[in-house]
């Protein structure tokens, strides 16, 4: 009898040590992703917040593995500000006169909702949706922060990652040297490509 009793207790400690499990595995965080991107420059890894832009991060997944950016170009670059790129197919080609400025834009999908304000700033090694002026007109394209731009938070450009291996790569691609065509409106123009070679989820 008192066999059988023992057994019953242990059996009951093994399903509650089992339910226990099962509850901390259900309520363990899941991991953000982790996207990997080749530049000509060096590789960059970034670590993506989808709990604080999960419209971003969705978008942003897509182009990824929809390998959209593989190819593509950081079309601008401004040393003291960031880095802009996954839009253009080619770099610009290296002219003087506006009309025979010649960067080929990719196709993208519809445009997105500007999750900003997210609770994430503008701090070096963000990256962040870069749009036109109008708030909901995000595609494709994103910069990374080079500096603390926390005057982007007001205007909303929204954040919806950061750098978490690579910013030396970073901080080599805002060293290029740039030109520009029409001042203030095409400049900071790379005089090289700094070509994206491909950008993938992290193997875990």
């Amino acid at each position: 009898m008192k066999r059988i009793l023992t057994l019953a207790l242990l059996a009951g400690l093994l399903t509650v040590c089992n339910l226990a499990a099962a509850g901390e595995q259900k309520d363990a965080p899941k991991e953000n992703p982790v996207v990997v991107m080749e530049t000509s420059a060096g590789t960059i890894k970034l670590e993506l917040y989808p709990d604080k832009a999960p419209i971003t991060v969705k978008n942003f997944l897509k182009y990824v593995d929809d390998k959209f950016y593989d190819g593509t170009v950081f079309h601008r670059v401004i040393p003291t500000f960031m880095i802009q790129g996954g839009g253009l197919e080619t770099g610009v080609d290296k002219v003087k006169t506006p009309r025979e400025f010649q960067a080929k834009e990719k196709k993208t999908r519809a445009a997105i909702k500007n999750e900003a304000p997210n609770g994430l700033s503008n701090v070096r090694g963000t990256i962040a949706m870069a749009r036109l002026p109008q708030p909901d007109t995000a595609t494709a394209q994103f910069f990374i922060n080079v500096a603390d731009n926390s005057r982007l938070d007001k205007p909303r450009y929204c954040v919806f990652g950061k750098v978490i291996e690579g910013m030396d790569v970073v901080d080599k691609i805002k060293k290029v040297k740039t030109h520009a065509i029409i001042p203030d409106r095409l400049d900071n123009i790379p005089d090289e490509d700094v070509i994206i070679k491909s950008v993938r989820r992290a193997e875990k």
